[in-house]
């Protein structure tokens, strides 16, 4: 064989080494099913629906097979080590069930209630707590939520708890915090229909706690502000006075 031949050879060896054959992955038919529907799957979209039953275990599968190669690269000899024998098991659990669950599972159901008595007044619910992942390196941000909603007689009510629910799975999907206030607003704009709206959250971030500056002190603080709320500033200084005293 030519020097040529071998070279080649080496070659697609290592394509093949780099770029595996993949096509019996469930995360492979998946993505194919997105992409047919013209729809986006960022780390902050919601893909349940394009999730057959079953295929979550499949995926949970795949991941955890993934994260044992990537375990091994980091040369961690989990075979012998006790404290990570079943950490891929675990971390991919971990991913799809919990830390992520709101990529993959539907919404919460919401009941809605008509404004019968044509509330109208401002209220606040809050402060709920929120775990989230930052897109970026997918460390932790951890806080509080605040809502404030001012009602009409056209809006709809939902339950406190219901808040929180809708909260945590627009949260648990890694993302970064100006664009989960912003989810958060468009959602609750739709389900309440209200005459005004505003979110406050308040986190910490583990990507700059654990990692990079280490700067234990820095938080973000961020709001939406709609409707009433950005045009009344007296409802605006209302609604941040009332959730300073909180």
């Amino acid at each position: 064989m030519s020097d040529s031949n071998i070279k080649k050879g080496n070659e697609q060896l290592a394509e093949q080494a780099t770029h595996p054959d993949d096509s019996g992955y469930i995360s492979i038919r998946i993505r194919e099913r997105i992409r047919q529907a013209g729809a986006r799957f960022h780390a902050n979209d919601n893909i349940a629906r394009f999730i057959e039953p079953g295929e979550l275990d499949q995926l949970q599968q795949e991941v955890q097979d993934k994260m044992q190669a990537v375990l091994s690269s980091l040369v961690i000899d989990t075979d012998s080590d006790h404290n990570t024998n079943e950490t891929a098991k675990r971390v991919a659990k971990m991913y799809l069930r919990e830390v992520f669950a709101g990529r993959y599972t539907e919404a919460p159901q919401v009941t809605e209630f008509p404004n019968i008595e044509k509330l109208n007044e401002l209220m606040i619910v809050g402060p709920i707590q929120v775990r989230s992942a930052c897109s970026h390196h997918l460390c932790p941000i951890m806080g509080k939520v605040w809502i404030g909603i001012m009602p009409n007689e056209h809006s709809n009510l939902i339950g406190l708890s219901k808040y929180a629910r809708l909260v945590a799975w627009l949260m648990e999907r890694p993302q970064i915090q100006e664009e989960a206030v912003k989810h958060v607003a468009d959602l609750l704009m739709k389900k309440v229909n209200p005459d005004g709206l505003a979110v406050v959250m308040d986190a910490d971030h583990f990507c700059m706690q654990w990692r990079g500056v280490r700067d234990m002190e820095s938080r973000m603080i961020n709001s939406v502000m709609r409707g009433s709320f950005l045009n009344d500033s007296d409802l605006r200084k209302e609604f941040l006075s009332l959730i300073r005293a909180r």
